[in-house]
């Protein structure tokens, strides 16, 4: 039972480690991680810096520093290596959140009984690039005004104000109006993490040879395009958009999903 929930389990101790390590930074003082997931130090020495913001802030106009910019870096080469959406589902707080409404919409059987709300999902990246065109107008970072994602991880560590409210709206939007609607079809941080992680080299693996064709893992798949292949062929998940969350390989029953290392090499041509 409990492999069924292995890397869930690990998922929800990342992300509560992380936020009690920020907080603990703000209460007592620690050294560990220091800041907020826009801009942080590791160890206190350590740049960290949210590329979408930083880029934002470019867009203003602003000089940066190179703490930020070397911060920005190393968090674009992290998640380029790990993937880029593992942030979404390993990081983010908000992803609990949405998890839970996804949940909830399975067990109380909503998406069989709603008319489904059609949402693009390309909207997010839209949404990406008219953040940077409002930061450029406006002169200050624009999303991270209006960010749930911000406001809701600053609302953690430093008091909620409405950061409460933000994590209410987007779990009242993805319970009853649309599964996965801030993650998966407008959140703009996400759209920049899967651009990111477009060409990382951890991935998920199908085995088609293994697939019963269960489906298991498209019902609990957050972005359900990206496991196209199942029971089709035996591919890596290669789409940025995949979060690299592991319920997939959770609930498969078959062992015909795994995480495996993308080979950055062409095959060589067999020889006539």
């Amino acid at each position: 039972m409990m492999k069924h929930y292995r890397y869930l389990l690990m998922r929800r101790l990342t992300q509560i480690a992380i936020i009690v390590l920020y907080v603990g930074a703000n209460v007592w003082g620690w050294k560990i991680l220091q800041g907020d997931l826009s801009a942080s130090k590791l160890m206190g020495i350590v740049p960290l810096a949210d590329p979408y913001a930083v880029l934002q802030i470019v867009f203003t106009g602003a000089t940066l520093g190179m703490d930020i910019i070397l911060g920005a870096l190393i968090v674009a080469v992290f998640y380029g290596i790990v993937g880029g959406r593992a942030f979404c589902s390993w990081v983010c707080p908000v992803n609990m959140i949405t998890d839970l409404a996804a949940w909830l919409r399975r067990k109380m059987k909503l998406s069989e009984i709603q008319k489904r709300f059609y949402i693009n999902r390309s909207i997010r990246y839209w949404i990406l690039g008219l953040g940077l065109i409002l930061s450029a107008v406006m002169g200050v970072a624009a999303f991270e005004l209006i960010s749930p994602v911000s406001m809701a991880h600053r609302g953690i560590i430093f008091g909620m104000g409405m950061g409460g409210g933000a994590l209410a709206v987007i779990f009242l939007f993805d319970l009853l109006v649309h599964e996965n609607g801030w993650c998966g079809y407008i959140c703009p941080l996400g759209a920049s993490y899967a651009l990111i992680g477009k060409f990382s080299f951890i991935r998920v693996h199908h085995d088609a040879n293994k697939c019963t064709d269960c489906r298991a893992c498209i019902t609990v798949c957050p972005e359900k395009e990206v496991l196209h292949m199942i029971n089709r062929s035996s591919e890596s998940v290669l789409m940025g958009e995949c979060t690299n969350c592991g319920r997939c390989i959770d609930v498969c029953q078959d062992n015909a999903l795994g995480f495996s290392i993308r080979s950055q090499l062409k095959q060589p041509k067999d020889e006539e």
